[in-house]
């Protein structure tokens, strides 16, 4: 099933500001909440929908690759895991519960915790840094989608103890100074009056928990450096610089927190014969001057292999032929480009007694003398009604 435009998820015109964004977010996400919509699988998956959607257009980056690339650019077109489709409830309150502000008190059912913050703040999760990795492609890879598996040095999740730091066979304990909140609030007396202050606790470090008897694997961090094979699922149409993302295959995070993402740089490799002008493919053919002015079939290279085309007798050096749909696809599906072949007329650098003399009296044809009204337009008058 095809994702829907994050814009229209949102309801908002794509010139729309941040401030327009959150508000409309911020609007959907209490229609659909949980807590109001409780056991409706439809109201949830909106929920999660309008999260996705306010995932990418909230981050400027992200929005910019979302507008140049559509879904592909920020993963949504790939599968495979790709940033938006894999957020769990959880992934979104932890990420975005503060935009609520105090529309929804403590606890959320099973979602535990204080999700939407509100007069009391929400315990800090860890995140794992975003991990880079460059991928090179051929043009055929481009053109059709390609399946990479990638051995990535990356922390995870430490197997001794789950990733959440503590000896096998104890748990983290509730802060005693933040009683779990990851805060601390401090009273003044000012000449003003009491101010009140909250800031992350000093114990816990915001997490609302310590670690008591830390794991020996990891030191009590949760994670430990190892290798990872991830499998990357490129789909046709991506562009040479494309960045695509890979949501929570990044580095894991302390503690069982969030893990980071993984970008993906698409890297294209030249092709010997073939230049990519977006979706399109120019070619160059260089034919000699007999066959130019008698006609011939000659084969000329595609991402797929070899095409046969046929020259009509009387070419000119610089007609474009276009090979309808021998181009690559749009990565979001708009359609195919085309394969533009580009007439080169070869003159040979030196030639034989005979040769001179055929020549010689061919040129003194009238037939072979160029006249004003027989004159050919320009190359770039040729290709400014070609692509009109």
């Amino acid at each position: 099933m095809s994702k829907r435009d994050y814009y229209d998820v949102l309801g908002v015109s794509r010139d729309a500001s941040q401030a327009e964004i959150k508000k409309a977010y911020r609007k959907l996400a209490i229609k659909y909440h949980p807590d109001k919509n409780p056991d409706n699988k439809d109201a949830e998956e909106k929920f999660k929908e309008a999260a996705e959607a306010y995932e990418v257009l909230s981050n400027p980056e992200k929005r910019s690759r979302y507008d140049q690339f559509g879904h592909a650019g920020v993963g949504g077109a790939a599968g495979g895991g790709f940033s938006g489709g894999g957020m769990s409830m959880e992934d979104i309150f932890n990420h975005f519960g503060d935009i609520f502000g105090g529309h929804f008190g403590f606890g959320s059912g099973s979602f535990g915790g204080n999700p939407f913050g509100g007069s009391t703040r929400r315990r800090h999760v860890n995140r794992g840094s975003n991990l880079r990795v460059r991928v090179k492609l051929t043009l055929s890879e481009m053109a059709h989608g390609v399946e990479k598996k990638i051995k990535l040095k990356k922390y995870v999740p430490c197997p001794a103890c789950n990733g959440t730091g503590a000896e096998k066979g104890s748990q983290p304990v509730t802060c005693p100074t933040c009683h779990g909140t990851g805060q601390v609030t401090r009273v003044t007396n000012t000449f003003l009056g009491q101010m009140q202050t909250s800031s992350t606790c000093p114990q816990c470090g915001g997490e609302g928990q310590i670690i008591t008897h830390k794991c020996p694997v990891c030191q009590g961090h949760g994670i430990v450096k190892s290798e990872e094979v991830v499998t990357i699922n490129i789909p046709a149409g991506v562009n040479d610089g494309m960045q695509l993302s890979m949501s929570g295959k990044g580095n894991a995070a302390a503690h069982g927190g969030i893990p980071g993402d993984l970008i993906v740089l698409i890297e294209e490799i030249p092709h010997p014969d073939l230049k990519r002008d977006g979706n399109n493919l120019l070619y160059d053919l260089y034919v000699s001057f007999p066959d130019a002015a008698l006609g011939t079939s000659v084969d000329v290279p595609t991402v797929d292999g070899k095409a046969r085309i046929k020259l009509s007798a009387g070419t000119q050096g610089g007609k474009v032929l276009r090979l309808k749909g021998k181009g690559l696809p749009d990565v979001n599906g708009y359609g195919r480009g085309d394969l533009l072949v580009n007439v080169n007329i070869w003159t040979p650098r030196s030639l034989t007694h005979e040769e001179k003399r055929i020549l010689e009296k061919l040129r003194d044809s009238s037939n072979f003398k160029p006249s004003p009204t027989s004159k050919d337009k320009s190359y770039f008058d040729r290709m400014r009604e070609f692509f009109s």
